[in-house]
């Protein structure tokens, strides 16, 4: 999304943004070109863009069948459900027989059917083409609750004519987990794309961010040190130079400051980390050691 000024903002797009860092020492060397749901895997197929940073979930057909690769699962999501607050909908057994409004031709879709049956709950869908048509009928009344990934619902909440009377129920349906895609067959790139991410990872975990890092540079802390470059070369082989890390923490900012930025409290959203924390707090995410 714009900002209004016309900058792009979000937390993809500092994604984006970070790997420009990592490559070039520089985050605004990148092109943005937005995607609908339907053009976005024969975009990165045909070359038009290289990298797909547009909620889109890791699955075992994208992965063997699209010429694709995950290259790194930025975010753990959900498919959830999102209710007018006096709906009387608080959990499973109250969404028997309820009104769901869903974009077809999605895994929401198919996750919707397949957990209606499985909970024998008869869940009424009610399809459509698009996830703006979809909205409008959730906000018109047509449905009794809106479903997708917790992170759209959260927010298309905001855009809701009386965004405190929506709630997005706990309930999780599915493991939604959003990855940063390539083409099948660049493994320096995917690689570029992959350890980027597990930089900004190692970063929170190491107490490294954009105000620190600059100090960070003199520390005798063995792994603060292969982070940053002034220990053992790190991404020579993949072309980029030794403080390519250095560069992305500097400009963009680790994982967690990532996070706050545009999901978390420093955001409209403020989303809760939940499976996004760091493993040593009892969240997903996890990055190999950087040596």
């Amino acid at each position: 999304m714009t900002d209004s000024a016309g900058a792009w903002i979000g937390f993809d797009v500092d994604y984006c943004r970070a790997i420009a860092s990592a490559i070039f020492g520089d985050p605004t060397k990148v092109a943005f070109k937005p995607l609908t749901t339907e053009q976005r895997f024969v975009a990165l197929q045909s070359g038009e863009v290289d990298l797909l940073a547009r909620n889109s979930v890791a699955t075992l057909s994208r992965d063997t069948q699209l010429g694709l690769e995950m290259a790194a699962i930025t975010f753990f999501d959900g498919q959830a459900f999102l209710v007018r607050r006096d709906s009387g909908i608080g959990d499973s057994a109250s969404l028997a027989g309820v009104r769901v409004c869903v974009q077809g031709g999605t895994t929401s879709e198919w996750n919707l059917g397949a957990y209606s049956k499985a909970a024998s709950l008869d869940i009424a869908a009610v399809s459509f083409p698009s996830s703006d048509l979809a909205l409008r009928a959730y906000a018109e009344g047509e449905c009794d609750a809106l479903t997708g990934d917790s992170t759209y619902l959260v927010a298309v909440r905001t855009v809701l004519p009386d965004p405190a009377v929506q709630v997005v129920l706990p309930l999780r349906i599915s493991k939604e987990p959003l990855a940063l895609m390539v083409r099948e067959g660049d493994n320096n790139w995917a690689d570029i794309v992959r350890w980027t991410h597990f930089a900004m990872l190692t970063a929170e975990e190491l107490g490294v961010i954009s105000g620190n890092v600059a100090q960070m540079k003199t520390s005798t802390d063995p792994d603060i040190r292969a982070l940053l470059g002034t220990g053992a070369a790190q991404g020579a082989g993949w072309g980029l130079s030794a403080d390519w890390a250095y560069n992305v923490i500097r400009q963009v900012g680790n994982y967690g400051e990532v996070f706050e930025r545009n999901l978390g409290a420093g955001s409209p959203l403020r989303m809760e980390r939940g499976p996004n924390k760091l493993w040593k707090d009892g969240g997903l995410q996890f990055a190999p050691p950087m040596r």
